[in-house]
């Protein structure tokens, strides 16, 4: 993270204190670089220089309405896979023509809410979703906008979880089948076939499965010419990966020029669906250490934030560097586990972290940008943190921390008879 950086040994991001940052809006809290955030999304954007491309942000990463905002002003598009993140990308006044909608389930009143706001394509990942798509379409009059998400059945290498190209993912339609189904799709009035697209999984570090990937891409799109279905776009996914500790993606000037070897040529605009690649790196999580307290075989340093704040490390048993924001005069340093006060001994941020820490210190877990607000919930009634984004020497408030109404606030208690004799609601023999 570029714009992270100790200024006589306080932690700053981009020109702010981030002391003062917990100071006026708590802790825990998510803090994000504009800077950051903008130089990541223009690096994919620049990468495929003037070959016709469109960057579409995969909101499910962060759909923070501020990022979205952000992101729309530099152009982007969205890869969206619920209604929800469509009417969070319409919010914050992205274009829906930029919209392409993933995902295996998509129910009826999304579809509709697509249809209605005239999203560029429907990746759709079964052939029972195609048969709906064409019928809803019919009701409204319209012709939706179409490409089969194709699964090629490559192992990205990544986290079981995060594997999304494998014939054992629920993931789009097999490779196999594309050609069947493309015949089908061309025989229905209400589709409109415009490309191809694939997403082999999340977390990349290696080209390797991306370029097998489109190998076998390149291949469906020849069988489709032959049967004179002609294609506007590839849409190639995301995936691409950041560093957490010791990993080694490639850039994304890495990936463009290994696409445009193969594409260049070719008469398909590029659509890449990036998230985590572009704000990853962009936020942290900052929390505070309410207690030090030693057990027979380790010590614990109990803060804040917790598994209701950032999941990934319980979910994925992810490994997000974590740093003090005040650096201590003299460091001894101990290893510590740093875990939160939910009850689950699966509520850890960061196990055997070598640091100088007393009570009260502040910590910033680092490369918190994607999967920790849009992840976050109210288990053990925790209220969900405030998000601020980070522009210079300015600090904005992006979301607020959610009180303890807000969070009672759709709950309703009922008026319910009293029970009283227990064995009386017992049915008789």
């Amino acid at each position: 993270m570029d714009t992270l950086h100790y200024l006589d040994g306080r932690l700053h991001l981009e020109g702010v204190d981030l002391r003062t940052v917990a100071a006026q809006y708590n802790t825990p809290c998510y803090v994000y670089s504009q800077a950051q955030l903008t130089a990541n999304w223009q690096a994919f954007d620049q990468a495929l220089g003037e070959h016709p491309h469109l960057i579409c942000y995969a909101v499910k990463a962060n759909s923070s309405l501020a990022i979205l905002q952000q992101l729309a002003r530099l152009g982007s598009g969205f890869d969206i896979v619920s209604g929800g993140e469509l009417a969070r990308v319409i919010r914050a006044g992205g274009d829906p023509a930029k919209v392409v909608f993933s995902g295996v389930g998509k129910r009826h009143d999304e579809m509709r809410a697509a249809l209605t706001a005239g999203i560029r394509c429907f990746n759709v990942e079964s052939s029972a979703e195609l048969y709906r798509l064409n019928a809803l379409a019919g009701e409204m009059g319209l012709k939706a906008p179409i490409a089969l998400r194709v699964n090629p059945d490559v192992d990205a290498g990544t986290h079981p979880y995060i594997s999304t190209g494998l014939k054992e993912n629920k993931f789009g339609v097999d490779i196999d089948e594309a050609v069947s189904l493309y015949r089908q799709a061309a025989t229905l009035a209400h589709l409109e076939i415009k490309g191809l697209a694939c997403h082999i999984g999340s977390q990349l570090t290696s080209l390797a499965p991306f370029l097998d990937a489109l190998q076998r891409v390149l291949t469906l799109t020849q069988a489709l010419a032959q049967i004179g279905i002609t294609l506007q776009h590839l849409d190639l996914g995301g995936g691409l990966g950041i560093r957490y500790r010791h990993e080694t993606p490639p850039t994304p000037h890495d990936y463009g020029r290994a696409l445009l070897a193969e594409l260049a040529p070719l008469p398909y605009e590029i659509l890449l669906e990036p998230g985590r690649a572009i704000v990853g790196n962009a936020g942290i999580l900052l929390t505070r250490v309410e207690y030090l307290k030693q057990a027979p075989d380790k010590q614990f340093a109990i803060v804040d934030a917790s598994m209701s704040e950032l999941l990934r490390p319980a979910l994925y048993d992810a490994w997000q560097e974590i740093i003090p924001v005040v650096e201590h005069a003299t460091p001894a340093k101990t290893l510590f586990d740093i875990v939160g006060p939910v009850c689950e001994s699966a509520d850890f941020l960061g196990k055997q972290r070598s640091l100088s820490l007393h009570e009260g210190d502040l910590l910033a877990i680092c490369s918190a940008g994607a999967y920790g607000y849009c992840m976050s919930s109210n288990y053990n009634s925790r209220t969900r943190p405030a998000e601020v984004m980070i522009s210079g020497a300015q600090t904005h408030l992006i979301t607020r921390r959610e009180t303890l109404d807000e969070m009672l606030a759709r709950e309703c208690l009922i008026d319910l008879q009293p029970i009283e004799d227990a064995h009386a609601t017992q049915p008789r023999t």
